[in-house]
């Protein structure tokens, strides 16, 4: 990507903002370094990566802490003689930490999927034996343990019984000679690494001793008494044995960290990567930006796209939809001045390359582009008086020596290209850079107020057009864009708001009725009708939204109250079940309530099926007669019939039940749809008197077995059918053993050979 590209565009103070939210100089520095890719599998990597650092700090609330500038640290390491000090060896802790920390807060989200955040904060090896020694002997204030080493743990034992014995030796001193009042301060110091008293300097000569300094005031001198001497030159030796124990330590701790050096920089540079990735996640949050789909052969097409820098700001901004149609690869935009035109451009250029380079992007979800490996800019006043040359000249000298260069894979931004000349040459001659760039297959925004290049706009194939809005009323800009139109270009309107003289304006508004050229009543009309459009839409758009939402939240109550209702038809269905089976109720009983329970879930039948209930009469259902039952949408014949109770037995395939008269309908009357409401052995309205057990384990073929028989009670079923195969015979055991047991079995016997032999058995309830 040319450097000239991204200065136009502003891409280095994107960068830039993106560096501030780094918590270290080396990611600032790795922000600072960000480019486009050229390939669609790094671009999306990249974006992935982000789109998953995005859920992942939203929903652990991970935060980088600072950590060191590492870059003077690993050169030590080529030395063989040099050895890390305590600074070096804890601030290579408190990085390793934030590695160790982030991986830890990573493990939980395993199962997710991430795989690219997964290698980016864990792929690099782990150096577990440098971690664990730093850790064991670091304190968390920077200090070097006493447990680091035996020969460190007993030399400062000493010292530590040194200083008491030090400080009981002085309170001795002080109380026997009575030199209270000596002694600027009632304790014992430390000058040169000596135990010292800070005496008062009148009194310096009454003592035999050795006066090492003198306080900033010249009122206090550390004065060591003769009694002190021996003490002290002991503790100076245990001091020099002290340092010759951390020194042991620390060579051993740089021996781990030269053998674990390829760990150590590969979690260095992860952490600086990581560093990078959460400043781009702070960026996405700063202006409610989201990674963008980018891949070949996907539309370019922004939808509520904000320019990334105003966003930052941080003032209110006007979302645009910047979008081509399938098959279209060019969009020029006209309309009046500071109506938004070469914000648009802009916008378009700077989110691809912060899309390329993996950043966040401030549009809305649906939003795509196809990755261009060259963007090319022709923006702004681009003469140089330096090198005398005219606008139209350093347009023309740069498109000139990018052409080779432009392919499929180009994105040109073209901005008043031409406008430098005669506005009819300039016309032409744009006309037909943009076919050049269709040619070639590449994609081209451009910004104009030719009228020619505006007709070539709605014209031309692969081409749209659009415009910049204005308020009717006002002629203020309203930066939306109205596509397949034209826009006037209000030169008038902007100078009469900016303070031109009316005299002027006066002259020129003749001037242009004079050259017969004016169409801006008519483009003035397209934009109002525009804005009356863009408006209506944006009401259209709010009130689907808010149907939506009105959908989505009938959805979910209702959804809510069917599972309420199911789990308590559910519940009260097993309950019957249970107190059918504990003799608490009897046969009728249950079914009595289990028919309550599903007429609960019954809607209101409709007037068809109330007509198909009226039109039929008692008397229609004779012995024989085939017949509907709507429950269970299931058909039958009649056995007999209950004039008194007004019901009939109705045998349903094998299974005889009394069934009321009015809930049936004759055979061949369409009998009203009824939705399986009730889920459950004990309230299944699909039942059918045959139960395959073949295949199943024995437990597993029992479970099934005595839900049947209890289904098979309910529902009136005097005789049933197991099939359970032959096979080896083991599984027919079983099942014939579990038989005996039930007290609801009055008999079971094997089928005849035709109905499937000793492979079926069947069962005769009580």
């Amino acid at each position: 990507m040319e450097p000239r590209t991204l200065h136009l565009l502003e891409f280095p103070k994107i960068l830039k903002e993106l560096s501030g939210f780094a918590v270290s100089e080396p990611g600032a520095s790795a922000c600072l370094l960000v480019r486009p890719y050229t390939d669609v599998l790094s671009v999306r990597l990249q974006l992935a990566l982000l789109d998953q650092a995005l859920r992942w700090v939203r929903e652990s609330g991970f935060r980088l802490a600072p950590f060191p500038d590492f870059g003077g640290f690993f050169p030590v390491l080529d030395n063989p003689t040099r050895i890390l000090d305590l600074d070096a060896l804890f601030a290579l802790s408190a990085t390793l930490e934030q590695g160790r920390n982030a991986r830890d807060l990573l493990e939980p989200y395993a199962d997710r999927g991430w795989d690219e955040l997964s290698a980016a904060v864990g792929g690099a090896p782990w150096p577990a034996s440098t971690w664990s020694a730093l850790r064991r002997c670091l304190s968390q204030e920077g200090h070097l343990k006493d447990e680091s080493s035996p020969g460190l743990f007993s030399v400062r034992q000493e010292i530590r019984s040194i200083h008491q014995k030090c400080t009981k030796r002085v309170k001795d001193f002080v109380l026997s000679e009575n030199i209270a009042q000596y002694l600027q301060d009632d304790f014992v110091t430390v000058s040169s690494d000596r135990y010292v008293l800070p005496l008062k300097v009148n009194f310096k000569n009454r003592f035999p001793g050795i006066i090492h300094d003198y306080s900033q005031t010249g009122e206090t001198c550390y004065f060591e008494p003769m009694f002190l001497v021996e003490i002290n030159n002991a503790l100076q030796e245990l001091k020099r044995e002290e340092r010759v124990e951390e020194r042991k330590v620390f060579e051993y701790l740089t021996g781990l960290v030269r053998q674990e050096r390829e760990g150590i920089e590969a979690s260095y540079r992860g952490l600086v990567q990581l560093d990078l990735l959460m400043a781009k996640a702070r960026l996405a949050e700063a202006i409610q930006a989201r990674p963008l789909d980018v891949g070949p052969g996907l539309p370019a097409r922004l939808i509520q796209a904000r320019h990334p820098l105003l966003a930052l700001q941080g003032g209110a901004t006007q979302p645009l939809d910047i979008k081509l149609r399938e098959g279209q690869q060019a969009l020029i935009v006209s309309g009046g001045n500071a109506g938004g035109k070469t914000v648009c451009l802009k916008t378009m250029g700077l989110v691809a390359l912060m899309a390329f380079s993996g950043l966040p992007v401030p549009v809305a979800e649906g939003s795509s582009l196809p990755l261009w490996t060259e963007v090319f800019v022709v923006l702004g006043d681009e003469q140089s008086i330096e090198e005398h040359v005219s606008t139209f000249t350093a347009q023309i000298q740069y498109f000139s020596r990018v052409w080779e260069q432009v392919g499929p894979q180009t994105l040109f931004l073209l901005d008043e290209f031409g406008a430098g000349t005669d506005p009819t040459q300039g016309a032409a001659l744009a006309q037909a850079v943009i076919d050049g760039l269709l040619e070639r297959g590449a994609s081209t925004f451009a910004a104009t107020h030719f009228p020619a290049l505006k007709a070539y706009a709605l014209a031309t194939d692969k081409v749209r057009a659009a415009s910049v809005l204005f308020d009717p009323k006002t002629k203020k800009p309203l930066f939306r864009l109205a596509y397949d139109q034209v826009g006037a270009s209000i030169a008038l309107d902007v100078a009469r708001e900016h303070g031109l003289p009316h005299a002027i304006l006066s002259r020129a508004e003749q001037y242009l009725l004079l050259d017969g050229t004016d169409t801006s009543a008519v483009l003035d009309r397209l934009n109002e009708l525009a804005v009356q459009r863009e408006r209506e839409n944006d009401a259209l758009a709010e009130e689907k939204k808010a149907l939506r939402k009105k959908r989505d939240g009938l959805e979910a109550r209702f959804e809510k109250e069917r599972v309420r209702v199911l789990a308590e038809v559910r519940e009260l269905a097993q309950g019957v079940l249970r107190d059918w089976k504990t003799e608490r109720i009897g046969r009728k009983m249950a079914l009595k309530k289990l028919s309550e329970a599903r007429e609960r879930l019954e809607p209101t039948p409709d007037a068809e099926a109330e007509a198909v209930v009226a039109a039929l009469d008692f008397s229609e259902l004779g012995p024989g007669a085939r017949v509907s039952y709507r429950a269970w949408n299931k058909t039958g014949q009649v056995v007999e019939k209950d004039e008194r109770k007004g019901q009939v037995k109705v045998d349903f395939d094998g299974v005889a039940m009394w069934v009321p008269f009015t809930e049936l309908s004759l055979d061949g009357r369409a009998p009203r749809e009824q939705k399986k409401t009730v889920q459950g052995s004990a309230a299944d309205l699909g039942f059918a008197p045959r139960l395959d057990l073949r295949g199943l384990r024995a437990d597993e073929a029992l479970g099934e077995l005595a839900k049947f028989l209890d289904a098979s009670l309910l529902r009136g079923a005097s005789q049933v059918e197991v099939i359970h195969g032959r096979g080896t015979g083991a599984l027919r055991k079983e099942i014939h053993a579990y038989l005996r047991t039930q007290p609801s079995v009055a008999s079971f016997v094997l089928a005849n050979e035709d109905r499937g032999g000793d492979g079926m058995t069947e069962v005769t309830l009580k």
